[in-house]
């Protein structure tokens, strides 16, 4: 086998410094997870950031019901990499919005598990 050169590679922590991840590792192991986990920029905007008009919700509250939503949904179906949940919010108009979420358990930079939240579109 050939030994090629690697031009260019995008990490995990390049994408958590970069801001595109965000990990909620400390969280997630609160939560009970082992594994690293962290969530995609898009999600993290549509489930668990708050706008100033939403008052009656904080984004730890919501990030505890991502974590656990997809907790739960492990639990029906641990024999899988990847797994598609459902979470509802209140928006800032006190409109009950719900959203499909995908989570994949993959390789991290070093080939260990690390869990992935994101929307279903996203890779």
């Amino acid at each position: 086998m050939k030994d090629f050169e690697i031009i260019y590679a995008y990490t995990r922590a390049d994408a958590i410094a970069d801001g595109v991840l965000i990990d909620v590792t400390n969280m997630a192991i609160e939560a009970g997870f082992r594994y690293p986990v962290a969530l995609t920029h898009a999600a993290w905007n549509t489930c668990v950031a708050v706008g100033s008009d939403c008052t009656h919700q904080d984004e730890l509250g919501r990030l505890c019901d991502v974590l656990m939503l997809l907790w739960f949904a492990i639990g029906r179906d641990p024999d899988t990499s990847i797994l598609h949940f459902n979470v509802c919010y209140i928006d800032g108009a006190g409109k009950m919005t719900e959203t499909l979420l995908k989570a994949i358990c993959g390789p991290g930079d070093n080939a260990e598990p690390v869990i992935t939240i994101m929307l279903p579109c996203e890779d």
